[in-house]
């Protein structure tokens, strides 16, 4: 069976027949049952309301996750589990997973390697008695005199007894004094045997640590914070069986390595099956760089996390996070593929850069080697504060589309709605750093802020100074008492402008910081979204609304609004809109700047439809429109709806917005 489906049939059937569109005789060969029992899964499935017309969308976004690592990383299983129901940890959650992964691998005469740690020692209490002959469980680590439960010796001696296992130790600690007490202790006969069972594994089960301050690695002293402040570790991202990785996943050698007693990276690699259970926001870098290293053939995680490491990777989420289950009068259902113009989707990016390059060669190149990075030919210069933005593709114009003199210097682009990786930042850094320094400017999603912030700390590693400054726009994304947890949307388009106008001028990175946040914190959006847009990758909508439905606050994902009603005129939905945006305008606001823009297919006459009565509310509240844009600025590919940007103008934000700015896509002045 499909490890990312479980134990539950009823889910894989369904998941052939609604999504993939087999026939009953199709899922039969796949699934290696009878066509029979295939109707008979189809009938309870739809019985427990599992299949309707599509499939049950909470169960699918775990499903379309686990599918997307496992495509994406090479693995051969991935079990992603729902979002927690605060009812039972994390932790737990994820061991009971963790047992049922290992129950359906198991064989007879099975060696397995087990590493240490809570989310091993969960898999090992949660793991029913399961009497499989001839089995052996051994460490591949050596040992710890923490007192917590759940240190390597723990954790074999309960699997071992769940199993009923012989249980084989490696009797020496893990971390010893210096490299010569390891190799004295390593020639020692006993533990040289150990050792080499433990090498014949068949099986690995491990957790991944993080190396942030307080994880487990430091709470047992396996680390220091002394230890990663040295020049080999400043890279070291997580924490597998006792060994350090980098973020690209490879070893770090040094001399944590060279004291460590317990099977090699090298050697852990070579267990033909490793199945890794981890999960946790704080762990999704950990958990990157693990699957980038292609230590694990298996993972067990939760849907937070696995989405998380997705966007982080720069991987579109198929398909994309359905919410809700299909109705015969919904926009969006996921039956009917939608049209595109489009080639193998896998080149998709290549192929748009290609052509956006072909046709704005006088304003944007490509570094060479880095086809991700896109750099103004005019913008960077000696003395100046080179500014780099950047985010996932199907916004544009944004984010490529602001590169230019006057405005942006580099963008990193990522893949649809995906966050671009440190790797084109960096290089985007490296072009624009005319000894000034380099601001940093993207949306305020989890995926962005990781890998932004993983990129200014290998450029400082390169004397690159960096500072950075994420948008928070997005009014309707959280309250105003939480506003540091709003994303960016439009709004980026002030932002950028404004911070682009203050580099320009020559002023310091210190000054370009501040503006660039005076100039988010002006700033208020709300968006109204009507129809759903469709991933390159799977040509189905990422939501559903029906075809009298409006939702207001949709973010440019497809993120969940605050509120579904019915569609209303237009004057009706901006008032509802500038009603939100007038609560949070400073009340001393005279003069401000309105960006009207398309979510992708919304058309021009109806933009300035809404545009008239926003000038209309604004007029009434004696509030000056200084310079108003009308059209598709912050898209979300072929989404239907629009959202209107509000940023209150002072005389210096107003110097800065009318200030000349030349873009492939956008010029001023």
């Amino acid at each position: 069976m499909a490890l990312h489906f479980q134990d539950d049939p009823l889910l894989w059937a369904g998941w052939l027949y609604a999504w993939d569109g087999m026939t009953q005789g199709d899922i039969a060969k796949v699934m290696g049952v009878s066509r029979a029992t295939v109707n008979g899964y189809l009938a309870e499935a739809r019985s427990r309301g599992i299949v309707t017309l599509t499939m049950d969308a909470a169960r699918l976004s775990e499903l379309s996750i686990a599918q997307a690592l496992k495509r994406h990383f090479g693995l051969e299983g991935c079990v992603v589990i729902p979002p927690g129901d605060g009812e039972r940890p994390l932790t737990e959650r994820l061991g009971i997973a963790g047992a049922k992964v290992l129950q359906q691998l198991i064989r007879p005469g099975d060696r397995v390697g087990v590493s240490w740690g809570r989310t091993v020692m969960a898999v090992a209490r949660t793991m029913p008695p399961l009497r499989v002959p001839d089995v052996e469980v051994v460490q591949v680590t050596g040992g710890l005199t923490a007192t917590f439960d759940f240190s390597p010796e723990l954790c074999i001696s309960r699997l071992a007894q769940a199993l009923g296992a012989r249980s084989i130790n490696i009797t020496a600690p893990l971390m010893v004094s210096s490299p010569a007490v390891r190799d004295v202790l390593m020639a020692e006969a006993m533990l040289a045997d150990q050792m080499r069972l433990a090498r014949g594994a068949d099986r690995l089960l491990f957790g991944i640590g993080s190396t942030r301050e307080g994880s487990l690695a430091f709470e047992s002293h396996l680390i220091t914070p002394q230890d990663l402040e040295a020049a080999h570790a400043t890279h070291a991202t997580a924490v597998l069986a006792g060994r350090l990785i980098d973020d690209r996943g490879r070893p770090i050698a040094g001399p944590l390595e060279g004291r460590t007693i317990g099977l090699t990276l090298e050697e852990l690699s070579r267990i033909r099956s490793r199945i890794a259970v981890a999960g946790g926001s704080d762990k999704v870098q950990a958990i990157l760089s693990t699957l980038r290293g292609r230590y694990a053939t298996v993972l067990v995680t939760d849907a937070v996390t696995g989405a998380g490491i997705l966007q982080a990777e720069g991987v579109p989420e198929a398909p994309g996070g359905l919410r809700a289950v299909k109705k015969a009068n919904s926009q969006g259902g996921t039956a009917v593929k939608t049209k595109k113009l489009i080639n193998d989707p896998a080149n998709i990016i290549e192929e748009m850069l290609e052509g956006i390059v072909k046709a704005h060669p006088n304003h944007i190149r490509v570094a060479p080697g880095h086809p991700r990075a896109v750099v103004a030919v005019d913008g960077p210069r000696e003395g100046k504060v080179g500014i780099v933005v950047g985010g996932g593709s199907g916004h544009e114009p944004t984010f490529l589309g602001f590169v230019g003199k006057g405005l942006a210097d580099a963008c990193a682009v990522g893949n649809v709605f995906a966050s671009p990786p440190p790797d084109p930042i960096v290089e985007c850094t490296k072009a624009v750093d005319g000894g000034a320094g380099v601001l940093y400017l993207f949306g305020n999603y989890a995926g962005d802020v990781m890998n932004f912030e993983m990129a200014a700390e290998l450029a400082a590693l390169e004397d690159h100074e960096v500072r950075i400054v994420t948008t928070t726009d997005d009014i309707a994304s959280a309250p105003l008492a939480e506003k540091e947890k709003r994303r960016g949307v439009a709004g980026n388009f002030f932002v950028f402008k404004m911070a682009g106008a203050a580099a320009d001028k020559m002023l310091s990175l210190d000054e370009v910081e501040r503006v660039a946040r005076k100039a988010n914190a002006a700033t208020f959006t709300v968006g109204v979204a009507l129809s759903p847009c469709s991933l390159p990758q799977t040509r189905r909508p990422n939501f559903e609304i029906g075809e009298d439905e409006m939702e207001v606050g949709m973010g440019i994902h497809g993120e969940p609004g605050i509120k579904r009603e019915p569609l209303k005129p237009a004057d009706a939905v901006v008032d509802e809109i500038m009603e939100r945006i007038f609560a949070e305008l400073p009340k001393e606001t005279k003069s401000v700047a309105v960006l009207v823009n398309s979510l992708g297919s919304t058309p021009p006459m109806e933009l300035y439809v809404v545009n008239r009565r926003v000038h209309q509310r604004l007029e009434r509240k004696g509030i000056a429109v200084h310079a108003t844009w009308v059209g598709g600025y912050c898209t979300s590919l072929e989404m239907a709806g629009m959202s209107v940007t509000v940023t209150a103008l002072d005389e210096e934000l107003t110097e800065l917005l009318d200030r000349p700015c030349d873009c492939a896509m956008f010029r001023a002045g």
